[in-house]
């Protein structure tokens, strides 16, 4: 669990945290890593996406590596500076804020990800090894099925559970939030894998 020394106090701290972290998460990454490889824009491929996944339907790994990455990054810096400047809760509202933000970017028209790499990056910076957790249960469902949206949905569903179980409660209960964001986010991904039409890991569509 996060704690430290609050500088400010306890809601200019949520308020300052939560925009602090919606402005972070908001930075589309794949859009910009994408067209400084000058690539297609990465909206007008596959699913329309701005994440790792779609950026990955270009051909090119070390693009959606890179997405990936800085995605999941800019979650935890921002939980991670929020903590250090003013406490726990701060943390607790940037880490929403840089979901909502990557999730609904102002600078995009409020189109966004879906969130998968940004909720890995905010559960390093509470629990890394909870983070693992969903790695490892990202990589087998995947291994086992090569759906990417599955995979997420699968450990993300698992998250507040591991959480709980490292005596996590209140991030516990905040995953909870996110994962049902989440999941809300590939509501379209959910239809297809119903359908048995979702697009299987490694599918290149240029």
């Amino acid at each position: 669990m996060i704690d430290s020394g609050h500088v400010l106090t306890a809601l200019p701290a949520r308020a300052i945290g939560f925009a602090f972290g919606y402005l972070a998460g908001a930075i589309p990454f794949g859009l910009i890593i994408t067209r400084l490889a000058g690539t297609r824009d990465i909206r007008e491929i596959g699913s329309g996406n701005i994440g790792a996944t779609n950026v990955l339907r270009t051909g090119r790994k070390d693009l959606a590596a890179a997405t990936l990455v800085c995605d999941a990054l800019k979650g935890t810096a921002a939980v991670l500076v929020a903590s250090h400047l003013a406490g726990s809760d701060a943390a607790i509202a940037a880490a929403c804020g840089a979901f909502l933000g990557h999730l609904f970017p102002v600078w995009l028209r409020f189109k966004g990800g879906k969130g998968v790499a940004t909720f890995i990056g905010l559960l390093i910076a509470f629990a890394w090894p909870v983070a693992l957790g969903f790695c490892a249960i990202w990589l087998v469902v995947a291994a086992a099925t090569r759906y990417s949206s599955l995979s997420a949905l699968i450990a993300s569903a698992a998250t507040p559970a591991m959480l709980w179980g490292f005596g996590d409660a209140r991030e516990a209960w905040l995953f909870a939030g996110l994962a049902a964001l989440l999941w809300a986010m590939h509501r379209a991904n959910i239809g297809r894998l119903l359908a048995g039409t979702e697009g299987r890991i490694g599918a290149r569509e240029i």
